[in-house]
């Protein structure tokens, strides 16, 4: 394509879908966006808000498979798999296994690496071209750990890391732990901090967003479901979404974990799992932490944002469940306790689920559709949807408009499952 069409449809509005629309319309286009549900209600809502070019690493790696089994033989783990026949859940787990070897966790940290140090550079811009309000903060991100054992196990990652990748944490232990972060219980082993991380305050991101799209003319259309596209298989010209026809002369699917269930409409396999995540978020404690944290342990994540505080995480294999299991909620707090002087406080905000749209190779989709030349691909960021979504953003604007990515995507390319 070697114009930018004039109009591009966006199927999904969440951080990825409105990240093509901003970067679609800065370079001319006019954009609609349709998403079955509200705009930014989904994973894209109550998540942790990290922007995080520490987290290179996929989540398959070697002995992930023996964590994960003996963290489900657990009561209340923070990992776990409702069991059911489903072909597409068991083939996905089959994906994740194969991968769990050092060599392809290698190969996708060398992917990923590059568009994530894209995405916070990118975010750097918008924030301060844009004078967005939505709590952006760069202040690291912690791994705090409780057994000395834990701790020090952490180092060979943390050298990989630094080899690898040029990404080595800071080492902290007593005292200086404690000055780091004194909202940190005094009997913790230590913690490994990356300085360039950032975080926001995701619904207050998505709220901006969507106010300058809206502002320069990107149409939003909610409860609006995708249907279908219209047209022949050379050029598509349309898309049936609710009970009209929208003419476009591009289309970007951004649909997250929903995105696998249009596979039939772009002719691909898209081998994308809802992971079901959590969150509280509340007031922020008296003593509150400055840094953003993740305590591996528990697998519970801390956010401190300027107007309140959140406990998230967990990982919950249940398929499109759109149920709220409470006993995962407890699990945040529970998960926090050992390691906060005031792991939470009241009145409690809102609680949350969302689904992450997960690959088992821990790499996004990004990519033209078999279906036509016109129809593109931007799903499956698994946890990094918030990270990515700058970097995919731009790279979508490219394909569209013809341009050579300015991040390889060849690892991101749809063919890699077998399409």
């Amino acid at each position: 394509m070697s114009e930018l069409p004039r109009h591009v449809l966006i199927i999904g509005g969440g951080i990825v879908g409105a990240s093509c629309a901003y970067a679609l319309q800065r370079t001319g286009a006019r954009v609609t966006i349709v998403d079955k549900g509200k705009f930014g209600a989904a994973c894209s809502h109550a998540n942790c808000g990290y922007i995080c070019p520490s987290h290179v690493l996929p989540l398959a790696e070697p002995g992930a498979i023996g964590r994960s089994l003996r963290a489900m033989v657990k009561p209340n783990s923070p990992f776990t798999i409702k069991p059911r026949l489903d072909p597409a859940l068991w083939s996905w787990l089959l994906g994740f296994v194969r991968k769990c070897n050092e060599r392809d966790m290698l190969t996708s940290g060398r992917a990923l690496h590059p568009i994530l140090e894209s995405s916070l550079a990118l975010y750097r811009q918008f924030i301060a071209e844009e004078q967005v309000q939505c709590e952006w903060e760069e202040r690291g991100l912690m791994f705090a750990y409780k057994s000395p054992a834990e701790f020090e196990a952490y180092g060979k990652t943390n050298d990989l890391l630094a080899r690898e990748f040029q990404l080595p944490a800071e080492k902290l232990t007593g005292s200086a732990l404690r000055e780091r972060e004194p909202a940190l219980r005094d009997d913790l082993a230590g913690g490994w901090f990356y300085h360039d991380d950032a975080h926001v305050r995701p619904d207050r991101l998505m709220s901006e967003l969507r106010r300058l799209l809206e502002s320069r003319g990107t149409v939003i259309r909610e409860q609006c479901e995708f249907q279908g596209f219209t047209g022949d298989g050379v050029s598509l010209r349309g898309a049936k979404c609710g009970s009209e026809e929208i003419v476009a002369d591009a289309f970007v699917v951004a649909a997250g974990a929903w995105s696998p269930l249009l596979q039939q409409h772009l002719r691909c396999k898209l081998p994308i799992q809802p992971g079901k995540g959590y969150s509280i978020t509340m007031r922020r404690p008296e003593i509150c932490p400055k840094i953003p944290m993740i305590f591996p342990e528990t697998r519970v994540a801390v956010t401190p944002f300027t107007s309140g505080y959140r406990l998230g995480s967990t990982m919950e294999f249940a398929g499109y469940d759109t149920t709220i299991n409470r006993s995962r909620l407890k699990l945040l707090r529970d998960g926090a306790e050992p390691y906060l002087k005031e792991p939470y406080c009241d009145p409690v905000e809102e609680e949350w689920w969302g689904w992450r749209p997960m690959t088992y190779d821990s790499l996004p989709i990004i990519d033209r559709a078999p279906i036509a030349p016109n129809v593109f691909i931007a799903a499956g960021h698994s946890m990094l949807g918030l990270t990515l979504g700058a970097a995919t953003g731009k790279l979508i604007a490219e394909l569209v408009n013809g341009q050579t990515p300015h991040v390889d995507i060849a690892p991101f390319r749809v063919a890699r499952f077998g399409n």
